[in-house]
């Protein structure tokens, strides 16, 4: 049966997630990059040091920073560990390139949509903020396109519930917890109707929804302060033992980055005809890419909405330097580590497995402790990335009812059954559902990006003549 089910979504998946699509994003990407005259390089130094440096505001229900680690808390998830490698497995080590420059460009993106989010948010007397794609298509546009603001909402929900935000990150977090305590299944259940468990799933599965339940009933404020704790040592965890894997295997990055540059454009010449043509790498690591930082999805904005702040263009920097923290450095240290070990080249290896491989023939370390750092990684990635899309979700839930908070309990009793249901869907069809709402989210999200991208212009050109940068 999921045999089937993977063959109707691979095709769904291969028709949204085409060149149209692809060009879609990348194009705002560079459009923003040229209008902005590359302002993602340029004010990069001010947005890092805007992030450690909160706005006081009454406007608002978090800190800029707490808003940051909110949507990194979403984004640096499986995608960095899990999608990458499934990027290289599946589209060759050219993926890689394509990620990063996707990245590149998505920063602006970024920048414009989050800069968007803050300048046409609603802030009840209460204090709480409600922003994002939904108030500036509406907002922005004009309430005739509220139809496309609804569309993304209903997306957004349906991205949170069914693709990043619960089965893939759960399936991340179970797979990496079964391959470290009983990679053989040796103390397995037989449940009826679904197949054969390790009894490490079934209890993982239980823990989590538990969690996830204990944090998510609490709020966006909850969310925030677990992101703001847990958010910053997980990705500094990560990157050390990342860093120390290529410092130990230094002597091959020079071939690393001519294969990955020359698989880029030719991937048969690299492979030997293992991966399809330059399309498809390009396709996977834009895809992957996208999935890790989100740039053009149109979920960060809907935290940046909720920053304590006043000034549109300081929250966009800010928040732009999530896509650069989450791909352009942690995305591409996976990368670099699975292509220097030749880990995606090594036959029945899938997802989590390939990355697993990486660190323990990359790092001088016992490998049961390599495979422990990593384990112990993807739980924290993915537990905040699984918070992260509970809020954006509940976000769009609330604009679709009009501030009714009754949809909202409902739906967070929804999210925490697909929590703990993720860990029996299949690896493959979990990242297919995942790939598939992310193209669908995105296009109502671009087409405002596109409409109002003269706002965006206009706003930067505005704060940087009027000296605000200046402290």
């Amino acid at each position: 049966m999921w045999g089937q089910i993977y063959s109707v979504l691979k095709v769904i998946d291969d028709k949204i997630w085409g060149v149209p699509l692809m060009a879609l994003i990348l194009s705002g990407g560079f459009l923003l990059s040229v209008r902005l005259g590359l302002l993602q390089f340029r004010r990069l130094p001010l947005a890092l040091r805007y992030v450690f440096h909160n706005e006081k505001s009454e406007n608002g229900e978090v800190t800029s920073f707490q808003a940051l680690c909110t949507a990194l808390s979403a984004t640096i998830g499986t995608g960095n560990i899990v999608g990458v490698a499934t990027a290289v497995a599946t589209g060759g080590s050219g993926a890689l390139f394509w990620m990063v420059l996707a990245a590149c460009v998505g920063m602006a993106t970024k920048y414009a949509e989050c800069l968007l989010a803050v300048r046409y948010r609603v802030v009840d007397k209460s204090g709480h903020a409600l922003g994002g794609p939904f108030y500036y298509i509406e907002r922005g546009m004009g309430r005739n396109w509220k139809w496309l603001a609804k569309l993304f909402a209903f997306l957004g929900t349906c991205v949170g519930l069914f693709g990043i935000g619960t089965f893939s990150q759960v399936n991340g977090i179970v797979s990496a917890i079964q391959n470290f305590f009983d990679p053989n299944k040796e103390h397995a259940v037989t449940i009826p109707g679904i197949g054969d468990y390790s009894v490490v799933v079934i209890v993982a599965s239980l823990i989590l929804a538990v969690l996830v339940a204990f944090v998510v009933i609490g709020g966006l404020k909850r969310i925030a302060h677990v992101a703001e704790v847990v958010v910053p040592f997980m990705a500094v965890l990560y990157f050390v033992f990342a860093i120390l894997l290529i410092l130990f295997n230094v002597t091959k990055i020079p071939a690393a980055f001519i294969q990955i540059f020359e698989a880029a454009f030719d991937p048969k010449a690299v492979t030997g005809g293992l991966v399809g043509s330059m399309i498809v790498a390009m396709q996977k690591g834009v895809a992957r890419g996208i999935f890790s930082n989100e740039a053009g999805l149109g979920s960060a904005p809907i935290a940046a909405a909720a920053a304590q702040t006043n000034e549109p263009v300081r929250q966009g920097l800010v928040s732009m330097t999530g896509t650069f923290l989450d791909t352009i450095v942690i995305c591409n240290l996976t990368g670099l580590s699975i292509v220097i070990t030749g880990a995606w080249k090594q036959p029945g290896l899938e997802g989590v497995q390939v990355t697993t491989y990486a660190f323990q023939h990359g790092l001088p370390f016992p490998p049961v402790v390599s495979a422990f750092v990593l384990m112990a990684c993807l739980i924290f990635f993915a537990f905040t990335t699984i918070l992260g899309w509970d809020y954006y979700s509940e976000r769009c839930i609330e604009y679709l009812s009009g501030g009714k908070m009754k949809p909202v309990k409902i739906f967070r009793l929804l999210y925490i059954f697909a929590v703990f249901i993720g860990p029996y869907m299949t690896v493959k069809a979990v990242w297919t559902i995942a790939d598939i709402f992310n193209g669908l989210m995105a296009i109502p999200n671009m087409i405002a990006i596109f409409a109002l991208s003269g706002v965006v212009v206009r706003e930067t050109k505005a704060y940087f003549a009027a000296g605000k940068h200046v402290e």
